[in-house]
């Protein structure tokens, strides 16, 4: 995971240029745009992204990315900048304010380069290639990511947070060594890119892997060795919340009985929910935290964290019942529908960390404010939330937590509904008064990868609690993607802001929203959604799967192609495209009895098959998929006038190795044929072999556990 902006740069191999290393300082800058006409403006003052646009009065003569740029460079001989962060990004706040902005060094930029920006969440293809370049050249990287290209696209030096200083003298070296050692600079050009390609050579599996426990044990043997036993997570900082990671052990030690597992999730879940991490009062969790007890957040806010987050502790619920688990997700439901939803039912990317210049400002609180607002409630709330040594930061307080509910109530003499009770008022009043602060910035472009994660959040905890505002909120999401991403060919767009939609989708797109179709289908059992997911599927199996691998490009055939086309492969904060397809034509393969999209999955799952162990949390939703192979995975028909009584029933329980299907009446899919018997009955099957028809959940659940 890339999540440092400051990073040691060894530079590049060849020994004229003079750098060695670089170390990141420095002070942010308010996000507001100036208020200036557009005569000052540089060509992105055109784009909707906010993080161009938050670059549109710079004095550098930025572009964005397109071929006008690279023509550009081309007819003036000039080495590329291809400037690429985000606008949430800390970093690349002060690199902007340092350098960015300052007449002097864009006069040199101006003069030497061609300058483009990027946002990466708009164009993560763009931001795979030449982070990938920056990794070969330094072994790291991180965001702002600086690297700078032939004019035909191809990386000679990179790296990501430069203090103005080193800037300069960047500059300064490549613009000379670039006219005087030109060769040098297209020799190397040319071995890097050709490494960038090679990161994505798939060894193929020639025959279909052995799948087995033995496998997933071998990940988790070498994984809990890094478990911090005290305070959850990884045994490190920062620390990340990593949603996916969790899923696959929790389901892991749901089906091997792994009690150590199961409860290093669970102390995990319960430490982030307590930390600071967690916005105690307004709902939601920040990108990850600096410091191994979760206390001090980086203090952005990302949909796809929240949304996976949402999934994550509503499955929690299922298996624990645990009051913690429900509250997390209802406020940080209610935190989404309140701050980041559009009118047409679209999702906000994301939160800054910053505002008024300061990281988490809009946070934190001071004791003499808690005092004014509160009154005589301070006196328990100073415990409540640790107004004390435990929550100061920088002169402030972080709000968190150390105890339970019960806990908490039984030293207070109270009960517990009492102390939700005073809890929730509390929260209201100090959501009132910072709600009058200088809000962060928002990015308010609308992704279709992340808001379809956001869908399948929101039918997660629909399925869980059977809160019809949470189906609501789903269906219409749901209809913004049908209405404003998806096109009439079958394909998706990948960016939307105000009416507009954009930038042709990539794999992430059409994997996260094939997942969000097959989940409305379970929920509903609405079968336009899978005639949905199945168009989808046949897109991507035209224009983005490699035939000689059985893995998917992360860029259509159709999109202009760069240097190279690379395939997403290890899971991260967000699952791996290829891992999130392998999933969906599973469970797609089984719902239509497709044995040819079975297949294709099983072949991408024996392709990395034999490194899962080697790096257990990249390859944690490929290990999802593993478990459904090598364990029963269920395929739960439920038919006649009741069905979604029984399924509303199911779905109260932590049953993970399962499909759902059924139909009021009849149904063409091959699994529901000949199951209509005249009363509301469910069929458990495996492989479409079925038990004994069942009328009662009770019963359908103790065959799904023998």
């Amino acid at each position: 995971m890339y999540h440092f902006s400051e990073v040691n740069i060894r530079g590049l191999v060849f020994a004229f240029l003079l750098l060695t290393s670089i170390v990141g300082c420095g002070h942010d800058k308010n996000q507001s745009m100036p208020e200036d006409t557009t005569k000052n403006a540089n060509a992105l003052i055109h784009e909707s992204s906010p993080y161009l646009l938050q670059h549109a009065y710079n004095p550098v003569n930025w572009m964005p990315w397109g071929d006008e740029a690279f023509e550009k460079a081309k007819a003036e001989d000039k080495l590329v900048l291809v400037s690429i962060g985000y606008s949430s990004c800390h970093w690349c706040h002060v690199m902007e304010h340092e350098s960015f902005e300052d007449e002097k060094v864009a006069q040199i930029m101006n003069e030497h380069f061609v300058c483009i920006k990027v946002d990466r969440e708009e164009r993560p293809d763009v931001d795979n290639i030449y982070m990938t370049a920056v990794q070969l050249m330094t072994g790291s990287g991180g965001w702002p990511l600086n690297c700078f290209t032939l004019p035909d696209g191809q990386p000679v030096f990179g790296g990501t947070y430069f203090p103005k200083h080193r800037w300069i003298s960047v500059l300064d070296e490549l613009s000379k060594g670039y006219k005087e050692n030109r060769e040098e600079y297209i020799d190397y050009a040319t071995r890097l890119t050709e490494g960038v390609a090679q990161t994505e050579i798939i060894t193929v599996a020639k025959e279909e892997a052995q799948f087995s426990r033995e496998k997933l044990d071998e990940m988790m043997v070498n994984w809990k060795r890094g478990f911090d036993s005290v305070r959850g997570g990884n045994n490190r900082a920062p620390k990340f919340p990593m949603p996916n990671n969790y899923e696959f052990m929790t389901e892991y030690a749901y089906h091997y009985g792994d009690s150590a597992v199961m409860n290093h999730v669970d102390l995990t879940l319960v430490k982030m929910a307590f930390g600071g991490i967690y916005d105690q009062i307004g709902g939601g969790f920040a990108r990850y935290s600096t410091d191994m007890d979760w206390k001090v957040p980086h203090f952005e806010k990302m949909l796809y964290d929240n949304a996976q987050l949402i999934s994550l502790y509503s499955k929690a619920y299922q298996r624990t019942q645990l009051p913690l688990y429900k509250e997390i997700v209802y406020q940080t439901i209610e935190w989404v529908q309140r701050e980041m939803m559009t009118e047409e039912g679209s999702f906000y990317s994301a939160l800054d960390a910053d505002s008024e210049g300061e990281e988490g400002k809009f946070y934190v609180w001071s004791k003499e404010e808690l005092k004014t607002v509160l009154g005589k409630d301070f006196d328990w709330v100073k415990d409540y939330y640790n107004v004390s040594t435990k929550g100061l930061w920088e002169g402030n307080y972080i709000l968190l937590r150390d105890q339970s509910d019960e806990k908490f109530a039984e030293k207070q003499g109270w009960k517990v509904d009492k102390l939700r009770k005073k809890v929730d008022e509390v929260n209201e009043k100090l959501l009132d008064e910072r709600s009058k602060r200088i809000r962060p910035g928002l990015d308010d472009k609308s992704l279709t990868s992340w808001n379809a994660l956001m869908l399948i959040g929101l039918l997660d905890a629909y399925q869980t609690f059977g809160e019809k505002e949470f189906l609501d909120l789903a269906l219409k999401n749901s209809e913004w993607l049908i209405n404003y991403q998806a096109k009439s060919d079958g394909s998706l767009y990948h960016s939307y802001k105000e009416g507009k939609s954009k930038i042709d989708g990539f794999l992430e797109d059409y994997a996260f929203t094939i997942e969000a179709s097959i989940k409305l289908y379970e929920v509903t059992f609405d079968e336009s959604y899978l005639r949905s997911a199945e168009t989808l599927v046949k897109y991507c199996l035209d224009h983005f799967y490699d035939e000689k691998s059985g893995m998917f490009y992360f860029t259509s055939s159709k999109n202009d192609q760069l240097i190279t086309r690379k395939m997403e492969i290890n899971d991260n904060v967000i699952p791996a495209s290829n891992s999130a397809m392998a999933k969906a034509l599973f469970k797609l393969g089984t719902l239509y009895d497709n044995a040819d999209y079975k297949e294709k999955a099983t072949q991408m799952l024996s392709n990395v098959y034999g490194e899962m162990e080697q790096y257990p949390s990249g390859y944690t939703n490929w290990a999802l998929t593993a478990l459904n192979i090598t364990e029963p995975y269920y395929e739960v028909a439920i038919t006649g006038e009741n069905c979604q009584e029984k399924v509303t029933e199911i779905n109260q329980l932590y049953l993970p190795n399962k499909v759902l299907m059924g139909a009021k009446t009849e149904s063409q899919l091959p699994l529901l044929k000949d199951k209509f018997l005249g009363t509301t009955t469910i069929f458990v099957c495996v492989n479409k072999s079925c038990q004994l028809p069942v009328e009662e959940v009770s019963e359908a659940v103790k065959q799904m556990k023998q």
